[in-house]
Formats: C-alpha cells, sequence, structure tokens
C-alpha cells in the first residue's frame, strides 16, 4: 500500500448488528480494511470477527491486534503509533459504529495528532447521527450522555434534569442502555418525563431488526411496550418548551 510519509491513522466503522458488510461500509473502506496489518481495538475477538466478515489478503492470525482498555496507559498508545510515524499505516475500530465517537478511541486519536501522524475517518455507521436522522426530532441542537445513572432514584433525577435541558435550549437528548437493561430504561423514561415529551426508540440500526418509531410520552403508554430486550436501541427525546 501506498504510505503517507507521516502514517495514517484510519478509523473504521463496524457493523451496529448482524447484518452484511455491505449494507453498512463502502467498497473502498472494506478493501482498505482487509489490507492493513496492524489494529487497535476494544477487543481482539470483536475485531477478528469484524476482520472475517470483510475478508483479508492475509490470515487473520498473522494481523496484530493492539487492545485498548481503561487500563492501557499513554506510553502503550504512544508505542502502538510509533511505527507508522515513519510512513505505516494502522486501523483502529470500535465494538459498534464509529471509532473515537463516545468511544476511548479518542484518546488514540488524539495521541496521533499529537505525533503528527495523519488521522483520516472513514464513511460507516455512527447509532447517534441515524436515530438522530430517523427521529424527526431537532437535529441542529442535540447532546449524547451515553449512559443514565443505574440507580433508579439517581436515574429519574438525571433524566428530569435532561429533559429540563431539552426544553430550555430545544436540544434533543441521546442515551443508551445496557441491552439486557432496555425495558428498565423505557419504564423509567415514561415515568420520569412530562406527557408532551417526543420519545424515539431507535433499535437494531442497520440490521434486519431495525425499527424506528417517535412517539410523545402519553401516546406511549396507551400502547404496549416495543420489544427492546437484548436489543442495541438509542433512546432520544425532546422536551417542548
Amino acid at each position: 500500500m501506498n504510505a503517507s510519509p507521516h502514517g495514517i491513522l484510519h478509523l473504521i466503522p463496524v457493523s451496529l448488528g448482524n447484518a452484511p458488510p455491505e449494507r453498512w461500509l463502502p467498497a473502498e473502506a472494506r478493501a482498505l480494511a482487509g489490507q492493513l496489518d496492524t489494529y487497535i481495538a476494544e477487543n481482539a475477538k470483536t475485531a477478528r470477527a469484524f476482520l472475517k466478515a470483510i475478508g483479508t489478503v492475509r490470515p487473520i492470525q498473522e494481523i496484530t491486534i493492539h487492545t485498548l482498555d481503561a487500563k492501557t496507559g499513554d506510553r502503550d498508545i504512544a508505542a502502538w503509533l510509533k511505527p507508522i510515524a515513519a510512513g505505516g499505516q494502522i486501523g483502529l475500530v470500535s465494538e459498534a459504529g464509529c471509532p473515537a465517537v463516545a468511544d476511548p478511541g479518542a484518546r488514540v486519536a488524539r495521541a496521533a495528532h499529537e505525533m503528527g501522524i495523519r488521522v483520516q475517518p472513514w464513511v460507516g455507521p455512527s447509532s447517534i447521527l441515524l436515530g438522530l436522522m430517523a427521529s424527526g426530532l431537532d437535529g441542529q441542537r442535540f447532546a449524547f450522555h451515553g449512559y443514565a445513572p443505574v440507580d433508579a432514584g439517581e436515574r429519574a433525577r438525571q433524566l428530569r434534569e435532561w429533559e429540563q435541558a431539552s426544553a430550555r435550549h430545544n436540544q434533543t437528548q441521546m442515551l443508551i442502555e445496557t441491552p439486557y437493561r432496555n425495558a428498565a430504561m423505557y419504564g423509567a423514561l415514561l415515568a420520569a418525563l412530562r406527557p408532551t415529551t417526543l420519545l424515539c426508540i431507535a433499535r437494531s440500526l442497520t440490521t434486519d431488526q431495525e425499527w424506528v418509531r417517535t412517539c410523545s410520552i402519553a401516546d406511549w403508554k396507551r400502547q404496549p411496550p416495543p420489544q427492546l430486550d437484548k436489543q442495541p436501541t438509542l433512546f432520544l427525546f425532546l422536551a417542548k418548551g
């Protein structure tokens, strides 16, 4: 492969769920990802599954995968990136969706900039943007919060605070939950938010199980709860000021 004289860190999106690669990753990105011989990933097993799905020019067992976790130090990241400072190339992948967006890979991208390494993002799925696009909620002003508190009381207080911010700034609020706790989060949202607040449920985006719907809290309460168990889901809401 032709390499930049200063090296390239490729930010390569991965699947949001069980779906063929051609549905969520452009052909050029798949071809590039299949040629790289070194990756940085949160989970080596998940990274290998991604590489198996897209196809590689060399056996997967010959591809180096550095594991990035909460214990990874800045020196480790710098050591992983050092070989590409002279012109090499490395791929960075997330557990799901786009690396470095609501993802620890941002540390790697920042380190690359500090080392003068080119950072190249590739087009692919982001549940945050896809959910926002499909929700019909405000796409000009929005905030992604990650996870709400697990404690029921703290969670309810946090949801109400986010709702107040939404009403004050006309700002769409977005959050996720561990898939097996989706039903509990859905119930917490219905209990904490105002009847007029609009809530969007975006489930299993880009897969055959994809389902997106936006209703007021009052309308959600009048219908059976959606099937969300063990399926990646994004929750979005917008309160009226």
